[in-house]
């Protein structure tokens, strides 16, 4: 007979062993898939400062590591694999992967969202040595220093806006001549003094030795390409919900987030989604551990409901 675990958890960010060290630690058969290395996004910040309970902050990857050794303490597995295609049809869950069908009593979405890239040359390779997706995470690094936020949309402004809090000088670049973002950030950026606004710009190059030292905007109007001196780049045009072997299978909102409230449930029976997939307010560690606990306490009831 084919193995049916308790739990089938999709992703080994915080979320996703979050989600496994609570159902294991209930006595739940549990399984993460994995496709990379655990702590998801998390992993790639060198330092997180906003986790309860390091007062010298901890380093991302370590914090993943941790997480799922306390998971897999409970007996929690962790199968290094790549969810291709889920069946959520029957009673029992099918999850495809590379290796292979798992199946599951209940299915835990934990896949996160991916920062958009601008695209630029070498960008990958100058992630946190001086590009960087995510300004409360790593912007305590910039005090004093001179910053470029590329984007024009609420997270943008709320981006600048918070680095200006800090920085010498913050460089906001938008494709357009006026924000996107709602009219609440407008005032308080237009007022802040070392905010300069670069409209109808973009990036298209990061200035770098070993580190990020400019960038060279080009004015998308004249076609003139400038080189500003900075210490960093933080780009913030959105995310992308790591979804697409989602679709047809649970609802998505137009963004392409699992549609769920705080209880986690999607609107399939048996299927939780956690963390940054999910439609939520704060995407952030502790909101997304959070998610990953209220989700087994529904998958609790929902099989106890079945037994």
């Amino acid at each position: 007979m084919e193995h049916v675990y308790d739990m089938i958890v999709i992703g080994g960010g915080p979320a996703g062993y979050t989600a496994a060290l609570y159902a294991a630690r209930a006595g739940l058969d549990t399984v993460v898939i994995e496709r990379m290395s655990p702590g998801g996004q998390m992993a790639l910040t060198d330092t997180i400062d906003n986790y309860p309970g390091f007062e010298e902050g901890v380093d991302g990857f370590d914090l993943g590591m941790k997480m799922q050794q306390g998971a897999e303490r409970f007996g929690a597995k962790t199968e290094y694999d790549e969810v291709l295609s889920v069946d959520f049809s029957g009673e029992i869950k099918k999850a495809e992967t590379m290796s292979g069908t798992l199946l599951g009593k209940t299915i835990v979405i934990s896949t996160g969202a991916n920062p958009r890239e601008l695209g630029l040359p070498d960008e990958y390779s100058l992630v946190g040595r001086g590009i960087h997706y995510c300004a409360h995470c790593d912007g305590r690094f910039y005090k004093d220093k001179t910053v470029v936020v590329v984007g024009g949309g609420n997270t943008a402004a709320a981006d600048a806006l918070y680095l200006s809090r800090m920085a010498k000088k913050v460089y906001l670049v938008h494709r357009r001549d006026s924000l996107k973002a709602t009219k609440i950030y407008h005032e308080p950026l237009m007022g802040a003094k070392n905010v300069v606004f670069l409209w109808n710009s973009t990036v298209v190059e990061a200035v770098a030795a070993d580190r990020v030292t400019g960038a060279k905007v080009k004015n998308i109007e004249s076609g003139e390409i400038t080189e500003i001196a900075c210490d960093g780049i933080f780009v913030s045009i959105g995310r992308k919900p790591a979804t697409e072997f989602l679709q047809g299978k649970v609802q998505l909102d137009e963004m392409g987030y699992v549609i769920a409230g705080e209880s986690t449930r999607t609107n399939i029976e048996g299927v939780f989604a956690v963390g940054d997939v999910r439609t939520k307010a704060l995407r952030q560690v502790v909101t997304a551990v959070a998610d990953g606990a209220t989700a087994v306490h529904f998958a609790e009831e929902y099989l106890a409901g079945r037994a």
